[in-house]
């Protein structure tokens, strides 16, 4: 996808982030929402360039809000960088964070980050790595079972485990680390390398479903699919299973990603489909799918048409500008009310919120946190697209700061029922023009 793909592709919903290149997805269920942990790959990354962990959650599966860095590589003070793939993990409140970073004067290491809420900060409780063996720590992946005892999986090109303490911070050490055989029976056959008899590659995601254990991985070397193994235990012996997704798109790693929310299962990824996407600047995806009977999973293709909401968005709250379905040309950034906010607003740019419920009485006011410096500019509400059905337009006015926020409001027409809400930026300034961090609707009253 190019540039002006992008700005016209605004029925899709995959990539699901638009705003950076993301990578590793990680999904975790909590209170009835959909938190979402990835790498993030710098621009112009011709390496895994990464320095920081990103967090977005959802309610609705298509509309995802920007919770921003909730842990950098430099928390661990024995890191000298690399905020490779990770998973977060909640238990008894508290919720941690297993990922791999490189350590001063050696190489990769699995460290753990904990944090009271799922959006971070996060901090190292320990000062040193949780486990490492030397040999391709990497891809950490954590699952609670039924009995309480957690597991920690890892590693590339083999693969190890620990049973966690209750604790989530140490392992025990009389079973020790683990190493998993890797058998052809486990793991499949590769086919003309000797030194990786098996399928298995990297990036390991363990959970369980109906008593059967289940090991999803990068699998076949570069570039890679993503197959999986099965097991009635959670420390094996493994059966493999076959692949779940075929290799497609233009990164040549993959990484999967598996929940159930809202009764509906969903299938995580990362491409290279942004403008500028590649191996080095990936972008997560998901897919939705149905077990077969037997609980073998089907075959999924990559898509740009994602997958369908779950939940209409109600406008009549508040909205954090950084909800977003779809976007062209912003960015997002701390804000200085706290959170995040939109930036990088140009004109021409634009933000899709899909599914927006306006409901039988209709909108009358339309309401936005907004900042600026320059001229200021325009927030043109349009349904359905771009260039849909005007139903207000929002003067942004010059604020004299860009952290002095205020609030502007603006009449709207009646907009009834469901559609998809598009924020479109218009202003003489063109660049830069004007900073946006939350919204509402006022729904019109009976007579």
């Amino acid at each position: 996808m190019n540039d002006a793909e992008m700005k016209r592709n605004y029925k899709y919903r995959n990539p699901i982030i638009q705003t950076i290149y993301t990578c590793d997805p990680a999904p975790m269920v909590y209170n009835d929402r959909v938190y979402l942990y990835t790498g993030h790959d710098e621009d112009g990354s011709t390496w895994f360039t990464m320095h920081e962990w990103r967090c977005y959650s959802s309610t609705d599966m298509v509309n995802w809000t920007d919770h921003g860095s909730p842990l950098h590589y430099s928390e661990f003070e024995w890191a000298r960088g690399d905020a490779w793939a990770g998973q977060c993990i909640e238990r008894n409140g508290k919720f941690y964070f297993y990922v791999p970073v490189n350590k001063k004067g050696g190489g990769m290491a699995i460290g753990v980050a904990v944090s009271d809420s799922p959006t971070g900060p996060f901090k190292d409780p320990l000062g040193h790595p949780l486990a490492e063996t030397g040999k391709g720590d990497i891809d950490p992946t954590v699952f609670i079972d039924d009995d309480g005892q957690a597991y920690l999986y890892w590693g590339n090109p083999y693969l190890w485990y620990v049973k966690l303490n209750e604790d989530m911070i140490s392992y025990d050490t009389k079973v020790g680390i683990v190493q998993v055989p890797l058998t052809e029976e486990g793991f499949g056959k590769r086919v003309g390398d000797s030194k990786r008899p098996t399928l298995y590659e990297e990036a390991p995601w363990f959970y369980k479903r109906n008593g059967l254990y289940y090991m999803v991985y990068a699998a076949s070397g570069i570039p890679e699919n993503i197959a999986y193994s099965t097991s009635t235990a959670p420390t094996g012996p493994w059966t493999y299973r076959g692949i779940i997704m075929p290799t497609q798109g233009t990164s040549f790693t993959n990484h999967p990603g598996v929940c159930d929310y809202k009764g509906r299962s969903y299938f995580f990824y990362h491409n290279g489909a942004l403008p500028g996407g590649g191996g080095f600047t990936r972008s997560v995806c998901v897919e939705e799918f149905t077990y077969n009977p037997d609980g073998s999973f089907p075959t999924i293709n990559m898509t740009t048409e994602g997958v369908a909401p779950v939940r209409n968005l109600n406008p009549y709250v508040r909205n954090e500008a950084e909800t977003i379905a779809w976007s062209y040309g912003i960015r997002t950034e701390p804000c200085s009310q706290g959170g995040m906010n939109v930036c990088n607003v140009d004109d021409g740019d634009y933000i899709k919120v899909s599914s927006v419920d306006f409901g039988d009485m209709g909108a009358g006011k339309f309401t936005a946190s907004v900042s600026s410096v320059s001229e200021g500019g325009r927030i043109e509400l349009r349904l359905g697209s771009p260039d849909g059905e005007l139903i207000g337009i929002l003067d942004v006015p010059n604020t004299g700061d860009f952290g002095n926020w205020k609030s502007v409001s603006a009449n709207t027409s009646q907009a009834r029922g469901i559609h998809d809400l598009f924020f479109v930026f218009k202003g003489e300034g063109k660049d830069n023009l004007f900073k946006f961090d939350y919204w509402k609707f006022e729904e019109m009253k009976s007579e």
